[in-house]
């Protein structure tokens, strides 16, 4: 994937600073730092921000696994299992496939923070759906 082909400025990926380390089809690793932008009141990292950055991960290694030319992804179902807080620090979240069909695919993304203990667990099924041409 080349950056001429998607951005993360003005988007929600670059004010949480979420940034890709490994953009592969077998794998994809997505760092994001947890400091107040990312609390929940209690000031911890927020579960919805988890989500978002679970989410991305899947959608991006669901993008490298279609052909774009003919169709597209879409999220279709997350869930989320939070194990554990995290305050401040770096969390990363490393996104492979469970199934990759036609016109589902099923991701499992595991965040972990910097001394390798699991923060959250998510699965993510994406929709292949086709290109609408343009009238």
């Amino acid at each position: 994937m080349s950056q001429t082909e998607f951005s993360f400025d003005n988007t929600v990926l670059n004010e949480l600073g979420i940034r890709a380390v490994q953009l592969k089809r077998d794998s994809v690793v997505l760092k994001m730092p947890v400091d107040s932008r990312h609390h929940q009141p209690y000031g911890i990292l927020h579960g919805g921000v988890s989500v978002v950055l679970a989410e991305t991960a899947a959608s991006l290694g669901a993008w490298l696994n279609c052909d774009h030319e003919k169709e597209h992804t879409v999220g279709l179902e997350i869930n989320a299992n939070h194990i554990r807080s995290k305050r401040e620090g770096t969390v990363t979240a490393v996104a492979e496939p469970l199934h990759i069909g036609r016109s589902t695919m099923v991701w499992e993304i595991k965040i972990k923070d910097e001394e390798d203990k699991l923060i959250c667990v998510s699965r993510c099924t994406m929709a292949v759906v086709p290109n609408r041409k343009e009238d």
